[in-house]
């Protein structure tokens, strides 16, 4: 009597697991979005859209040596392969700028500005993924696709945009199902 109580009882827990697990639906197929890993405001906490200096310097080095190196696939922002090359022209940023002289005529002259972008530049990290909930308890269920690494940048106006610089997905599916 005891044992047939004990295996209902397992099999209640069992179908009751079962259902709470299966009742994940999902939220988006695909999202993209920033996430800081610098802080853009001095005065908050360390911890509010901050990763610790180590721990950020850490993270932006495994994934441009990952890329660098050619461990890991890197694609542009059309999902075509790019090479190891390729990211290094990317990291030497090259902006032309229109100058006045001072003095008269007060014409006007071309420069071109040649910055490198490094470790420090990188303050975001661009997120693909798909989210998944659970009705019942509201847990979310996050799986990364892709991870770009987002820089810091002024254009010739000197306004700051920010750039995705290229992507590294962790799914060779989800990259065919980005090219469908």
């Amino acid at each position: 009597m005891k044992f047939r109580k004990l295996f209902l009882l397992t099999i209640l827990i069992a179908a009751f697991s079962s259902c709470r697990q299966g009742s994940m639906e999902t939220v988006t197929k695909k999202i993209q979005y920033d996430v800081n890993i610098k802080t853009p405001d001095p005065n908050y906490d360390w911890w509010i859209q901050n990763l610790v200096g180590p721990d950020r310097e850490k993270l932006v080095d495994m994934i441009m040596y990952g890329a660098l190196e050619g461990g890991v696939q890197a694609y542009d922002y059309f999902n075509n392969p790019i090479t190891p090359n390729d990211i290094k022209m990317i990291l030497a940023d090259t902006i032309l700028v229109k100058f006045r002289h001072e003095e008269p005529p007060y014409e006007l002259y071309d420069s071109l500005i040649v910055h490198t972008i490094n470790r420090n530049d990188i303050q975001r990290i661009r997120f693909m993924e798909e989210w998944k909930i659970n009705r019942e308890t509201l847990q979310m269920q996050k799986t990364i696709y892709g991870i770009s690494p987002v820089a810091r940048r002024l254009d010739s106006q000197g306004v700051e945009r920010w750039q995705p610089l290229f992507w590294l997905y962790t799914d060779k599916e989800f990259i065919k199902k980005l090219k469908d």
